[in-house]
């Protein structure tokens, strides 16, 4: 169970720094601020999606151990 709280507590983590940088990215002027934001929001993405399969996968095995 200890890996599901820890990939839940990284999923909050990567949610909540996408929307830091999409704050980030809405209050400033800077054009090149901007860009690098909007990236790291966009990696932010990437990261959530590779959380959000592991946990899927976490999830399924917990349902097959309990199957058997």
């Amino acid at each position: 169970m200890t890996v599901q709280k820890d990939l839940k507590k990284a999923l909050a983590a990567a949610e909540s720094a996408k929307g830091t940088y999409a704050a980030f990215t809405e209050a400033t002027d800077d054009k090149n601020a901007q860009q690098m934001f909007q990236l790291m929001a966009h990696d932010m993405d990437r990261h959530i999606s590779q959380i959000n399969g592991r946990l899927g996968v976490v999830a399924q095995n917990q349902l097959n151990n309990q199957g058997q």
